[in-house]
């Protein structure tokens, strides 16, 4: 999956990529875009506006990494991004959020 991300993400500028929440995580201008958790689901910033569109969509559920769901963060279940289509659908729900964010 990491390869898959980076390939996608390699055309975007102001990509670094962190260890964080035990995987990695991928940020856009200093800002948390997706990640890795547990080598086996993607971890996507939707912001605010996206989140309750995001909870609907299959595979998508709240992340509650600290025991509390994180309003505008979501976990997708490895089904929900087997495909080119789907993770790249993923990441520019992410993207979009980031993109309104002021550089860090």
């Amino acid at each position: 999956m990491e390869e898959r991300i980076r390939t996608f993400l390699e055309k975007e500028s102001g990509i670094t990529v962190k260890k964080m929440f035990g995987g990695l995580c991928f940020m856009h201008r200093g800002n948390m875009l997706c990640g890795i958790v547990k080598k086996k689901n993607l971890m996507v910033r939707v912001g605010p506006e996206q989140y309750e569109t995001a909870l609907k969509m299959q595979y998508a559920r709240e992340m509650d990494f600290t025991g509390r769901p994180l309003r505008g963060m979501i976990y997708v279940e490895p089904e929900g991004f087997k495909t080119e289509a789907a993770l790249t659908k993923w990441i520019e729900m992410g993207l979009k959020f980031t993109r309104s964010l002021p550089k860090k």
